[in-house]
């Protein structure tokens, strides 16, 4: 049976990273195998690529090239890491995933969003996600949050952005829940780190108790 396959969106400092592992913990305590992964990266070839495009490397070569690296990133742990864990019954939880393209090189890059979603297509083909959850929270809060993670390393490429692109970018993720409400839950990331895991929780119990269900009707 194939694995369920979820993945963590949303802007700077919205506790993506903390909120997957303590999920990650969780399911593996419930019995489940878990993989986790991140983009861009998850394997050699797209962490390559993670460094270069993180940089700002790659910034001078304009949004469309920056949106082709992503999708090659993608494509290679989609191929070498998360399509062979979900064939195995894996359940995959991925930090960033499509959506992030859209929003990040769609909304605020201002690449056509039909070439995003071609490659989009091309690259997912039999590992689209069956849940995302949407980590929704202030874009001052998040930045404030995330400055106290930059104190050794900075700010990368996208996090040293103007405000406005970074409310443009949180806008984008809201509109894309909107537009999916089968696949996407928003999460109040503003909350405590109790409420947000909570939240987390029920969204995953809801989501895998209408899978069961669905299994137990088929």
């Amino acid at each position: 049976m194939r694995g369920h396959f979820i993945t963590f969106e949303g802007g700077e400092g919205a506790g993506k990273s903390t909120q997957i592992q303590r999920l990650a913990k969780r399911l593996r305590k419930d019995g489940q195998t878990v993989l986790v992964t991140r983009e861009p990266g998850g394997s050699p070839g797209a962490e390559a690529v993670r460094h270069v495009v993180l940089s700002g490397a790659a910034k001078t070569m304009g949004p469309e090239m920056e949106a082709i690296l992503f999708a090659a990133a993608r494509s290679d742990n989609v191929e070498q890491v998360i399509k062979p864990a979900l064939e195995a019954g894996t359940t995959v939880l991925c930090d960033r995933f499509m959506d992030s393209s859209r929003v990040y090189q769609g909304v605020s890059g201002g690449v056509d969003l039909e070439f995003i979603l071609s490659m989009e297509r091309a690259v997912t083909e039999g590992a689209r996600p069956d849940l995302t959850l949407i980590f929704d929270i202030p874009v001052e809060l998040g930045l404030a949050r995330a400055a106290e993670v930059w104190a050794d390393d900075g700010p990368d490429r996208f996090e040293s952005e103007e405000l406005e692109m970074h409310e443009k970018r949180r806008q984008g993720f809201l509109d894309i829940a909107e537009e999916e409400p089968d696949r996407c839950v928003v999460i109040d990331a503003s909350q405590s780190l109790k409420d947000v895991s909570a939240a987390v929780d029920a969204a995953v119990t809801e989501y895998l108790e209408r899978k069961q269900a669905a299994q137990t009707d088929d």
